[in-house]
């Protein structure tokens, strides 16, 4: 049997296998709300035979969206569609988590498809960003404002909100949005924070909102559900977050009780040389899990089976998160192990066209 489709058990949840569906934005939400693009998006992932399904980046507020179409769990009223997600997911056999993300200096921006531009506060659908230091992402794109002490509060009740409308809408993980140039990860990266207090400096200052935020949520989250951190492992530029600050991170996250850490990298720099291949984020993953003692999940241009399997089989990664691929083919898991010899659950609608 390949390792790919072991099960793995992170605190009450047994996985069937470690193929998780990374989170993909598609900016197809009016007010955050959820809609049937989501249900059937997520939901034929789950058909597909994944382990995990993660959602796009959910915002914890308005303002911590990254365009206007983002999904959002800001309010008590978007519960209920995305409890009708949850509820289709389990039902295929799957898990399901809710990534909570805040944009920071990253967000007011038009959709992709209408050319992804920075929106200005005063444009249509634009807002006014914020960021631990009024530096924009781009020298064209509007400063953020520096985030005071009570805009630093909210940052932590919004994510503690979602939190619990998480939970109240059946995922059944939570992963923290600290990567891709977002709001925590710009707190985390020296070239995005240049603040003098207590959240700016040494790497453990700038880690403290990352850490309050696992914080306020473990106040809600029950204990008994895995917990998850995305962190970007690099920025690829000098001066930046690197390998060794990720490790140094996460072992002051699996002591504030995260249980995993989803090892991607980079879009914290606009002009940052990223040398992608595949597997090209796979080293960090591998680092993190040997050199903090903690679970992690391997990410980047991971796209066939037998790639996948040697991740956990050389002990890289725990878990393998996929995203162009599940784009590709909602049924990778499927085909992943027809090609390993591996036995899988076929939906029972499916059963009769099975290799």
């Amino acid at each position: 049997m390949s390792q790919l489709f072991s099960p793995i058990k992170i605190k009450s949840i047994e996985f069937k296998n470690r193929l998780v569906v990374s989170p993909m934005c598609q900016y197809s939400s009016e007010d955050g709300f959820a809609t049937d693009w989501h249900l059937v998006h997520l939901g034929s992932r789950a058909v597909g035979g994944a382990a995990l399904i993660i959602t796009e980046a959910i915002a914890v507020s308005p303002e911590g969206r990254i365009s206007y179409g983002d999904l959002g769990i800001y309010k008590d009223e978007h519960i209920s569609k995305l409890k009708q997600i949850t509820d289709f997911v389990h039902n295929q056999g799957a898990f399901i988590g809710t990534q909570l993300a805040h944009a920071g200096r990253k967000a007011s921006h038009e959709k992709p498809i209408a050319g992804g531009v920075q929106l200005a506060p005063h444009d249509l659908n634009g807002w006014q960003t914020v960021a631990p230091s009024a530096i924009p992402f781009t020298p064209s794109e509007v400063p953020p404002i520096a985030l005071d002490t009570a805009g630093i509060e909210k940052v932590k009740h919004d994510f503690k909100a979602a939190a619990k409308r998480s939970h109240e809408a059946g995922f059944d993980v939570v992963e923290i949005h600290a990567a891709h140039g977002y709001l925590l990860h710009e707190f985390l990266s020296p070239l995005s924070n240049h603040r003098t207090d207590e959240y700016g400096g040494t790497l453990e200052n700038r880690a403290r909102l990352l850490l309050e935020v696992v914080a306020s949520i473990q106040e809600v989250w029950p204990h008994e559900k895995p917990l998850f951190v995305r962190i970007s492992a690099s920025d690829w530029t000098e001066g930046g977050w690197t390998a060794e600050d990720s490790v140094i991170l996460s072992k002051m996250l699996k002591q504030s009780g995260v249980d995993l850490v989803d090892c991607s990298s980079g879009g914290n720099v606009a002009s940052a040389k990223i040398p992608v291949k595949p597997g090209y984020q796979v080293e960090f993953a591998e680092k993190v899990k040997k050199e903090a003692n903690i679970l992690t999940g391997a990410v980047g241009l991971i796209t066939d089976a037998e790639q996948a399997d040697a991740i956990i089989k050389e002990g890289k990664a725990d878990m393998i998160f996929v995203g162009r691929e599940f784009l590709r083919d909602p049924y990778f898991p499927l085909r992943a192990a027809h090609q390993l010899g591996d036995a899988i659950k076929w939906p029972l609608q499916y059963e009769r066209g099975k290799w």
